[in-house]
């Protein structure tokens, strides 16, 4: 049954915080992690009570979403190819930023700067919050 607007793939602090984050916005979050146990482990503690639910499968995960699917992967990746797309959502300094845009950029692979959060609480009490969700709605 379709029931979650966005889905996040990653269960390590950020992905956790995140899924927190959006449910306390109103979004119904689906939560998958490769190792199902950290799954089941965020659901009864820090999801317990929540709207979140969660997918043992890529599988279910699909099925638990409403179209058009949203799906946002806060993971490790392999070796990024010609033609590959980064988002950095780490806070880095834009100097790094810019100098990994351009290194990237030589070798055919695009890179985006994009902070999410000032860290575990940056991510609930951002005063950014606010222009950064009106710049995404346009």
């Amino acid at each position: 049954m379709a029931e979650a607007d966005i889905a996040v793939i990653g269960l390590a602090v950020m992905g956790q915080n995140l899924i927190l984050n959006m449910n306390d916005h109103g979004f119904t979050v689906c939560a998958f992690n490769r190792t199902v146990k950290l799954v089941d482990d965020f659901l009864a503690n820090e999801a317990k009570g929540t709207k979140i639910i969660g997918a043992h499968s890529i599988e279910e995960m699909c099925k638990k979403l409403k179209r058009p699917r949203r799906v946002m992967m806060l993971i490790k990746a392999g070796t990024p190819k010609k033609g590959d797309i980064i988002i950095d959502g780490g806070n880095s300094e834009y100097t790094d930023s810019n100098r990994r845009a351009k290194e990237l950029g030589e070798k055919g692979i695009h890179f985006v700067g994009c902070g999410v959060s000032g860290g575990e609480e940056g991510e609930f009490y951002s005063k950014y919050y606010e222009k950064y969700h009106i710049m995404l709605k346009n």
